[in-house]
C-alpha cells in the first residue's frame, strides 16, 4: 500500500494512511475473478441441469431394458450412448468446480499479495492462468457433451424411422 505524507507540527511524518488509488487498483484487480467466478458458475448450472437430464433418460432407457428382458441391442446401444454422455459431463463439472476454487484462490492471492507487499506477485497470475486451463477443459468435455447428444438424437430418429 502506499503511504502519503502529511505535515504536522512543521515535522513530516509518514502517516498509516493508504493511498486511495491503490485501493482501486486493487478492487479492480479483485473484479476479473469475480467475473470469472460468476461465468463459471452460471456454466456450473448448466452442466448440472444436462447431467441430471441424461442421468433421467438413463433411467428411462435402463427401466425399458430390465421390463424387456435385458435383451435389446438398441436399448443396449442407447444406455451406453448415455453413460458416455454422462462420463463427459461429469469431467466438465469436476473441471468448472477447479476453476472456480482457482478463481477465488486467485481472489485471495491478489490480497495476500496486496498486504504482503507483493512478495507473492507471481501467484495470482498463476492461479488465474489454472483457473483458465480449468475452463477450457471444461469447454472441451462440454463440446463432446453436446456432440454426443446429436449424435444420439441422430441415431434415435434413424432407429425411429426403420
Amino acid at each position: 500500500l502506499g503511504l502519503i505524507y502529511t505535515v504536522t507540527n512543521s515535522m513530516t511524518e509518514p502517516a498509516m494512511q493508504p493511498d486511495i488509488n491503490s485501493h482501486y487498483a486493487i478492487l479492480t484487480a479483485l473484479l476479473a475473478p469475480a467475473l470469472l467466478m460468476a461465468a463459471t458458475g452460471s456454466l456450473l448450472l448448466s452442466a448440472n441441469n444436462r447431467l441430471a437430464r441424461v442421468v433421467d433418460r438413463l433411467r428411462i432407457l435402463l427401466k425399458k431394458w430390465n421390463d424387456n428382458s435385458r435383451n435389446h441391442p438398441e436399448l443396449e446401444y442407447q444406455i451406453q450412448r448415455h453413460r458416455k454422455r454422462s462420463a463427459s459431463l461429469l469431467r466438465a463439472c469436476l473441471f468448472l468446480y477447479c476453476a472456480l476454487g482457482s478463481f477465488v484462490a486467485t481472489s485471495l492471492a491478489l490480497a495476500i499479495d496486496t498486504l504482503t507487499g507483493s512478495r507473492v506477485s507471481a501467484l495470482p497470475t498463476v492461479l488465474g492462468l489454472l483457473g483458465m486451463l480449468f475452463l477450457m477443459g471444461a469447454a472441451y468435455n462440454l463440446g463432446r457433451e453436446v456432440w454426443a447428444a446429436v449424435k444420439s438424437f441422430e441415431a434415435e430418429i434413424e432407429s425411429e424411422m426403420r
